[in-house]
């Protein structure tokens, strides 16, 4: 075994005996909100980001089907080279439509979305603030910026709009002022203060950036997101969000906002220029995903109902979760070995819940993140908050 093997080897070992190590789950069949687990049989997943329960839809999954047939199986290169599918094109229009933008891009996955944006609008002189609990793509995406184009960079403590506006004000003098955030924050299931945030960009000329990936398909009346949820519908500069989760639960992501930044960033980001497109597949699966969720308000309506009869069930079981009011709904336990000694546990009795832990979240905050989908039913929930019972009085705890 080489130096370099053998190392790693010895990292994998220590987490093993230090009970953190995280183990893959292999699944055998399609995504819902039970599905069977090789080994294990049947479980309900409270694990997926398949928050409207689309990922086996069968006219999303149709729709993937029959693009196989239409368009094959992908560009084989980057799309200025081989040239733009017309399915493409059809799902950046429903994108846009649903977000409500002028344009969007799609991108092979809603990290390089992330990670083309900032380095690409960027400039020498500009300054770009970033929540503290911003998701990983966001920070490497501002890092890589500062690195090639010397703009200037701050963290905002998360959530507090004081420290938001004392980093604006001290960067009076920069060219621009770009704002980023998360829509909804994935560890925390908490929401961005959108309009605090909108008005800090009216005061100091700013530029808001929002990751909606959590909250696409899930904040608002009819599932368009943060902004929808806070009636402010237009007003966001940019938001990039995910094909991943609620909207059919595949891969890519994209970017929307005015039809000049997309432009621009057909020309310029590097994730587009030197990545093969979207497969057809996928971009055909989502654009039913769009119009399906478009179409049937009732699952937006339905998870949001899950999603509060969960939240009340499980805190008059005992539990405290972290307060908010979307399908997310963390419960902490404090270190990381107990949250994947309970996850374990739990799936013993039939409920895949995953824990998390350091560096995931900070040290000290492991926690069970439970994800609700429109697709759970009453008894999927009693069961899951059956099983919590019982592991508490397993615990002792």
């Amino acid at each position: 075994m080489s130096t370099l093997a053998s190392e790693l080897q010895a990292d994998v070992d220590a987490l093993k005996a230090a009970g953190t190590y995280k183990r893959l789950n292999h699944l055998e069949s399609p995504q819902g909100p039970r599905v069977r687990m090789e080994g294990r049989g049947e479980v309900i997943v409270l694990s997926s980001n398949n928050y409207l329960g689309l990922a086996n839809e069968p006219s999303v999954v149709q729709a993937g089907v029959d693009a196989l047939h239409e368009f094959g199986a992908g560009t084989a290169s980057v799309r200025f080279i081989c040239g733009t599918f017309t399915i493409h094109r059809e799902l950046e229009t429903a994108l846009a439509r649903f977000v409500g933008t002028e344009a969007s891009l799609s991108y092979v996955s809603a990290w390089n979305a992330n990670e083309a944006l900032t380095p690409t609008i960027a400039r020498e002189g500009d300054f770009v603030v970033s929540d503290a609990l911003n998701h990983a793509s966001i920070i490497d995406s501002v890092r890589l910026a500062k690195a090639i184009t010397k703009c200037t960079t701050a963290v905002y403590q998360h959530a507090n709009m004081d420290d938001l506006r004392e980093k604006l004000r001290g960067a009076k003098d920069a060219k621009r002022r770009i704002i980023w955030t998360d829509g909804v924050f994935s560890m925390e299931g908490s929401i961005a203060k959108l309009p605090d945030i909108l008005q800090l960009a009216r005061e100091y000329d700013a530029i808001v950036v929002m990751d909606d990936s959590h909250a696409t398909g899930v904040l608002g009346k009819t599932g368009r997101g943060t902004a929808e949820h806070f009636g402010v519908v237009g007003e966001v500069d940019i938001i990039t969000s995910t094909l991943g989760k609620a909207l059919g639960g595949a891969a890519g992501g994209f970017i929307a906002g005015p039809a000049a930044l997309c432009d621009m960033m057909t020309q310029r980001s590097r994730p587009q220029l030197f990545s093969n497109a979207l497969p057809p597949t996928v971009a055909a699966s989502s654009l039913a995903a769009v119009r399906y969720t478009e179409s049937h308000p009732e699952l937006v309506t339905r998870l949001h109902e899950n999603s509060r009869y969960f939240r009340s069930a499980i805190q008059e079981a005992g539990f405290n979760p972290l307060p908010g009011e979307t399908p997310i709904v963390p419960i902490i336990v404090g270190e990381t070995a107990l949250a994947i000694t309970m996850s374990e546990m739990l799936l013993d009795r039939g409920i895949f819940v995953t824990g998390f832990g350091f560096p995931v979240v900070p040290q000290g905050q492991a926690r069970l993140r439970c994800q609700i989908s429109a697709a759970h039913t009453r008894d999927d929930l009693d069961a899951v908050v059956a099983a919590f019972k019982d592991v508490k009085r397993v615990l002792g705890s």
